[in-house]
């Protein structure tokens, strides 16, 4: 019974060069509709076959990570996808994509969501999330492939919920936390 949060694979995604913060809606879109280009570890794949139960995100990303582990989700859920980025309608200065995303996920966590899902609302779609993945437990090892930021919100719950960090998440691709549940409910 317990639950593993495994990040996506490497994305076949990248813009070289330097791009306003305008262009990074676009970024983020083509990003969005990504798939892997790397093969999981040999520890990614242990950790998938012990799974009784898959979850997973409906982005191209999440999807073709599961299909490189060899395994078909039982139910996919955008309840389990990715923050989405806010806008910053700046066409200067250029800056590499990577410092835009630092950038635009540092205004993000400190409160400026724009026209996208904001922290507080995002935490409580991971509460949801991590509500689902608990009552899913009941069926076995659940293996929810996802994503970065939301495993990491989603494993905040479970903690808060008693649940135990065998290993904790990490940015990584194909890291993997696992929780186990409360010794004592």
């Amino acid at each position: 019974m317990s639950i593993i949060l495994m990040r996506h694979g490497k994305p076949d995604h990248y813009v070289p060069g330097r791009v306003p913060a305008l262009a990074m809606a676009e970024w983020c879109e083509a990003y969005d509709l990504s798939i892997v280009q790397d093969l999981p570890p040999e520890k990614s794949l242990r950790l998938a076959a012990m799974a009784d139960y898959v979850v997973s995100s409906p982005l191209p990303r999440a999807r073709s990570s599961l299909a490189k582990l060899r395994l078909e989700p039982a139910h996919t859920d955008p309840l389990y996808s990715e923050v989405s980025l806010p806008v910053i309608k700046l066409s200067y200065p250029h800056l590499p994509p990577s410092l835009w995303l630092a950038l635009l996920h540092l205004l993000w966590f400190c409160g400026y969501a724009g026209s996208v899902e904001s922290l507080d609302q995002a935490k409580q779609r991971a509460a949801l999330a991590a509500n689902k993945l608990i009552e899913l437990s009941s069926r076995g090892n659940v293996l929810l492939l996802g994503h970065g930021i939301m495993n990491k919100l989603i494993a905040r719950h479970l903690r808060k919920s008693g649940w135990l960090a065998e290993k904790h998440a990490s940015s990584r691709h194909w890291s993997a936390a696992i929780y186990h549940p409360p010794i004592i409910s």
